[in-house]
């Protein structure tokens, strides 16, 4: 489908001689726009050779690529805890184990994971919390039966 616009010049030379004058008064958004439903092929053909399709692959000639490629390298560590404070560590890379049931202390986790994100810090730092809590309640049961065997020799001595 093409589109023809007609302009002052094309309709004065297609139309008859005649004495009206020229339609000056009709505003530019009301262009004259008519449609040619008739194409042939030779207007097509042309067009259609002029863009020619882009070739699969790399162009040839073109140099080795200057980007770099970045290596991946997958390691997991796990960190786990208990209630009571314990802490492991195990580290896995791709498929293989490095290092499994490493012990670690409580205060090198929450350092670790200050270090790595605040938000890893927070959820950490309220499991170890929690932990100290436990052990200073079972420290204060300790030193009250430790106190009352205490007494307990005392009397025995006297």
């Amino acid at each position: 489908m093409t589109v023809d616009v007609l302009t002052h010049d094309e309709e004065t030379a297609e139309a008859p001689a005649t004495t009206e004058a020229p339609a000056t008064d009709v505003p530019a958004a009301e262009a004259t726009v008519t449609e040619s439903a008739s194409t042939s092929d030779d207007e097509t053909a042309p067009a259609a050779e002029e863009t020619p399709k882009p070739k699969r692959g790399r162009p040839k000639g073109a140099t080795a690529s200057t980007a770099k490629k970045t290596r991946t390298v997958e390691l997991i560590l796990t960190v786990t805890g208990t209630a009571d404070g314990e802490w492991q560590a195990e580290l896995k890379n791709g498929s293989k184990w490095v290092a499994k049931g490493l012990e670690i202390p409580a205060a090198a986790v929450s350092r670790a994971a200050k270090e790595l994100h605040a938000d890893l810090s927070g959820p950490i730092d309220e499991v170890i919390n929690q932990a100290r809590e436990a052990q200073a309640a079972k420290v204060a049961a300790l030193e009250a039966e430790l106190e009352k065997a205490k007494q307990a020799l005392a009397e025995l001595d006297a």
